[in-house]
């Protein structure tokens, strides 16, 4: 990845796995031999981007234990999550410098692909930021009370991440007051006034979130991993 610019990437893992029903947070809970976080992270380590793991307070002793047992040494930095997604992604924002590209990333999103992460760092560089999104292929119809009507799909998409952005620009953007309309990282900093930038994601990225998610990564990751880099798709 030829960019001057320094690389970081913010992974954000703060899921309590109910949604799993798990008895272990869902970014701790085991794919293809390994916690499904740890696939998060290597798809960044392999393309050496400088690592934050954000992850709630009384999981980050237990995290330390999984890398011990799974010899997962990757270097990254850790810190403290925080009571949402927007603060969890502000406290890593403060291990950064004031200049540089940063990713952030769903810890639950182990199927990104390395061309998607390429891409959306390229393109940052050029434009601010740069969002991976894919075409909508299911037919879309917008409730309201008893009725509803058809939309579209041909003018939505799907948004994923890594949503990388320059960093002095996200920064400001966070120092925003918190809103619940904030749901990912490109709704906070088009809300600071700039312009969204979509680039084209992998359709196997999916956010791990409910239990048929797991076995379709499962699935999905086997036939093409890479044993000793933990490799997940083709680039």
């Amino acid at each position: 990845m030829e960019i001057k610019q320094q690389m970081w990437a913010i992974i954000v893992a703060g899921g309590s796995g109910s949604r799993m029903q798990a008895g272990v947070p869902k970014q701790f809970m085991e794919l293809c031999g390994r916690p499904i976080l740890m696939h998060s992270i290597a798809r960044f380590a392999d393309e050496g981007i400088r690592i934050v793991v954000v992850l709630p307070s009384p999981q980050i002793g237990y995290w330390k234990e999984l890398c011990d047992r799974y010899d997962f040494t990757w270097p990254h930095n850790m810190i403290d999550g925080g009571a949402t997604r927007f603060h969890s992604v502000k406290n890593g924002l403060s291990m950064l410098p004031g200049e540089g590209l940063v990713a952030v990333h769903d810890g639950v999103r182990p199927l990104v692909s390395r061309q998607t992460v390429t891409c959306c760092f390229r393109e940052a560089a050029g434009y601010g930021c740069a969002v991976p999104a894919v075409p909508v292929v299911d037919s879309v119809r917008e409730v309201s009370g008893l009725t509803s009507r058809m939309l579209d799909r041909s003018a939505l998409r799907l948004i994923q991440t890594p949503q990388v952005f320059d960093i002095a620009l996200l920064k400001k953007a966070y120092e925003q007051e918190y809103t619940p309309a904030f749901t990912d990282d490109a709704s906070v900093f088009e809300k600071a006034g700039h312009a969204i930038h979509l680039t084209e994601g992998n359709v196997e990225n999916i956010k791990i979130t409910v239990p048929n998610d797991l076995m379709m990564a499962e699935a999905l990751m086997r036939p093409t991993m890479d044993r000793d880099h933990l490799s997940l798709l083709p680039e």
